[in-house]
This record gives C-alpha cells, sequence and structure tokens, in this order.
C-alpha cells in the first residue's frame, strides 16, 4: 500500500485544548450572588450622582453672570451749593476807601466736597476779592460764611441801579468744573446800590 493518509491517534492518546480566550468567571451564587449584586448597584448610583455633582457644579461655574449697573456719579457742584446773602460788613482795614463788603453763606448739601476756585461778578466798573481767599473748600453737610469786598474801579461802569446783580462763582468737585451765577435777591441789590452811591458820591474812584 502506497501514499500517506493522516495519522490516527494511538490509543490512549488526546488532542490538547487551546482556546480563543479566556473563560467567563464563574458568577456567584445564592446569598453571595445578591450582596454582590447590592453592592454593584450602589457603586453605579455613587458614580452617576458624582456625575451630577461635577456637571452642576461645571454649569454653575460657567454660568453668565448677571451685569452690575453703573455706579451713580456724584452730583454736579451746582446742583448741591446754594448761596444766601447775610448783611453788610465792614470792609477790611486796608481796603480802599471806594470798597464795600457783605456776607453770603456758602452751603453743600450732599455729594464729595467742594472747591471755590474763583467768584467774580459782571459788571466791569468792579473788582472782587473773598475772605478766605478762592480757592477754598466746603464739605458736604456743611456751610461756610464768605465775606465779599467790592472795590469801585470805575464809576462809569458801576451799576448804580443794579436790578438783580448776582455773583459768577467757579465750583469744582469730583464730577465737574462749573461756572454758576448766583442770584443773591432784592436785599443784595439795594445794599448794592446804596454801597455804589456812597462810594462814587464824590467821584472818588
Amino acid at each position: 500500500m502506497s501514499g500517506a493518509g493522516p495519522v490516527e491517534p494511538g490509543e490512549g492518546t488526546h488532542a490538547w485544548e487551546t482556546p480563543d480566550g479566556p473563560r467567563p468567571s464563574a458568577r456567584p451564587r445564592g446569598p453571595l450572588a445578591r450582596r454582590y449584586d447590592r453592592h454593584r448597584r450602589a457603586v453605579h448610583s455613587a458614580l452617576a450622582a458624582l456625575v451630577v455633582l461635577a456637571g452642576g457644579g461645571y454649569l454653575y461655574a460657567t454660568r453668565p453672570q448677571p451685569e452690575r449697573p453703573p455706579a451713580t456719579p456724584p452730583p454736579y457742584p451746582s446742583q448741591v451749593v446754594d448761596i444766601t446773602y447775610l448783611e453788610p460788613v465792614p470792609s477790611p482795614g486796608n481796603a480802599p476807601t471806594s470798597s464795600f463788603s457783605f456776607a453770603v453763606l456758602l452751603s453743600v448739601e450732599s455729594g464729595p466736597s467742594v472747591t471755590v476756585t474763583r467768584i467774580a461778578q459782571p459788571y466791569p466798573g468792579l473788582s472782587v476779592t473773598s475772605a478766605p481767599a478762592a480757592p477754598f473748600q466746603t464739605k458736604a453737610d456743611s456751610a461756610r460764611k464768605i465775606t465779599i469786598t467790592m472795590r469801585v474801579t470805575e464809576c462809569g461802569k458801576a451799576p448804580w441801579n443794579a436790578g438783580l446783580p448776582f455773583l459768577d462763582v467757579t465750583l469744582r468737585n469730583t464730577r465737574a468744573i462749573q461756572v454758576h451765577s448766583f442770584i443773591l435777591g432784592q436785599r443784595y441789590a439795594q445794599h448794592l446800590s446804596d454801597a455804589l452811591q456812597v462810594a462814587c458820591s464824590n467821584d472818588s474812584a
């Protein structure tokens, strides 16, 4: 007989088992299986809770922030300053004979402090000085007495019959610098007219 065929295994021999992959581990049964299932569900629940908390924290941290309203700016100085005419007062000892003085009360209602940087008047025949001298500062919720001294420099340009004379006051605070005209009322107009008539009666200016 010629040729070769498959070799038949001899008696008592067997082929080696070569499984393709690892065999699955045996799952516990009975009470052990129930404890295993409970433990697995608890672990899954804890992991799910951590995921929810982490996601919620991320959303909270990345949420759009509400825009803050802009800070309210302080008021303009002319809105909080008032000047009230008080009365005539003696002029300083070194003032010329053609000078006359009167007192006013400057008050600041609110906001930051206000600085008076200049006091003037509209008539070319008069010059103005003040005590205290400008610039000076007044705090909010307070008042300051100021003595205004006017000197006649040219009677022909002075207002003999002033109707509603006013003071031009330059005010400054952290908001703005403003020139504001304060009308001091009829009493001031009358006293100003009387003082001008006395100063210019002999044309001594």
